[in-house]
């Protein structure tokens, strides 16, 4: 109790762990509540949950609690899982698709994760999942961040394409991503016109907590 009243004042940091897919892990109580933060960027809850729930908001809370499957690749801490149980009241299926297993135990000592009976966690590579699953979902959320990096696959043409199929009719895509110079704007611009007008209605919302941008898809 001590260290989270502190930590409205000052960051206190409690644990640190490195990983071989993530780097350097950090669980800190900051503002009286716990995140996780790698060595340049936060992770999960803080800035990242309040990011992701302005998505899920802008798709609308009852929409997304009648939704029956929903896919978070890049699962880390789980903060938007949090959003999804505690504040939309989301009951259904849940699949999290996270690289790092050391992340997950993290997740799962300080954020009881695996204390939420309608998730299911697979430790996978998201690109790899996707070319393998036969299920289609009705919102796909992508948060896939190596610290301050984001792997290229993500706006690459197959990898768009794919998340599209296996959206249902309606489904939605909700994509957080970080823009940190001109090229990654021009990257994201790239990546909204990948989509066929015609089958998507594409949407921004632009620079959250000043870096991130939010990009949704919906299939027509």
């Amino acid at each position: 109790m001590l260290r989270k009243l502190l930590s409205y004042f000052i960051p206190v940091n409690i644990y640190q762990k490195k990983s071989a897919v993530s780097k350097n892990l950090e669980i800190t109580w900051n503002n009286g509540e716990l995140v996780l933060d790698s060595q340049n960027t936060n992770y999960s809850y803080g800035s990242l949950q309040r990011i992701l729930r302005k998505g899920l908001r802008k798709i609308g809370f009852e929409k997304v609690a009648a939704m029956e499957n929903i896919l978070v690749l890049g699962v880390a801490g789980g903060s938007v899982i949090k959003t999804l149980i505690n504040e939309i009241g989301y009951k259904n299926r849940i699949t999290g698709v996270e690289l790092d297993a050391e992340i997950i135990k993290i997740a799962n000592e300080y954020f009881g994760l695996n204390r939420i009976p309608n998730l299911e966690i697979v430790i996978d590579d998201a690109f790899e999942f996707v070319l393998r699953t036969k299920e289609k979902y009705d919102l796909i959320i992508i948060d896939i961040f190596q610290d301050t990096i984001m792997p290229n696959f993500l706006f690459e043409k197959f990898f768009i394409n794919r998340i599209g199929f296996l959206l249902k009719q309606n489904g939605i895509s909700l994509f957080n991503t970080m823009i940190l110079n001109a090229a990654h704007e021009k990257r994201n611009e790239d990546y909204t016109t990948a989509f066929d007008t015609n089958l998507f209605k594409v949407t921004k919302i632009p620079r959250l907590e000043q870096h991130n941008e939010l990009i949704l898809a919906q299939k027509l």
